[in-house]
């Protein structure tokens, strides 16, 4: 192992926390896609789009001033609260698929809740601008204070990563509630049926895994810092 002013150049023990986190987001990202492309081939037997099935949930819910639009790429859909709009990706907008619809339900559930005001997407909301400030602070403080010997400025770095990670983890019960809402309206207004809702159920668990293996990744990488920075303040 090759050290610079006491610090790991090359290689160290703490790296296979990197590694394991890694493996994790590999295995999590393979498996939402797999599985999606497997139930993208499942028609539902109404015939319904995902973006007739987003306007007819959110017609249910009475929600009538959320836009839904299409937005480019694989699996980039999203609920914007600020902007009140919902976006399907190429993938999944015109689809009919039961993988679709039920990524589409599940955005859906994001609108339904911001309506409702649940407190879980209240509490992420207030803490994007916390997170991305520690987003794009924590590695310049880390690095520096690693490369010049000041531990001191490399914990602020890890603590403003802590952010980064309180704000994964709030992000958790958000994404399953609305997983849990988007089934039992698929269900309840007979959207899907039998093997269909079980075929939509198995892609939002594998979506939802893909948050369990965010959150734990970033947690062995911020453990791996905290081993990192535990030596004392350089002195001059």
């Amino acid at each position: 192992m090759i050290y610079t002013r006491g610090i790991p150049l090359y290689w160290d023990n703490t790296y296979i926390l990197v590694i394991i986190g890694a493996v994790i987001s590999a295995i999590a990202s393979w498996n939402v896609s797999s599985t999606f492309k497997k139930y993208s081939r499942v028609p539902n037997m109404k015939g319904m789009t995902a973006q007739d099935c987003a306007m007819a949930i959110l017609q249910s819910a009475g929600i009538f001033d959320v836009r839904i639009e299409r937005i480019r790429g694989n699996l980039t859909d999203h609920y914007s609260p600020n902007e009140k709009v919902l976006r399907l990706s190429d993938s999944v907008y015109g689809s009919t698929s039961v993988a679709a619809l039920g990524v589409a339900a599940h955005e859906c559930g994001h609108a339904i809740q911001h309506q409702q005001d649940y407190a879980p997407l209240k509490l992420r909301s207030v803490s994007v601008p916390v997170a991305n400030i520690g987003s794009k602070l924590s590695w310049p403080l880390i690095l520096i204070g690693l490369l010049l010997g000041y531990m001191g400025l490399a914990r602020a770095g890890v603590l403003l990563f802590t952010f980064v990670v309180f704000f994964q983890l709030i992000t958790l019960p958000v994404e399953f509630d609305a997983s849990g809402r988007a089934l039992k309206i698929l269900g309840g207004q007979g959207i899907l049926t039998g093997s269909e809702l079980d075929g939509a159920s198995k892609v939002l668990k594998a979506a939802a895994l893909t948050y369990v293996a965010a959150l734990l990744s970033s947690v062995l990488q911020m453990l791996r810092l905290i081993l990192l920075t535990r030596g004392n303040d350089r002195r001059r």
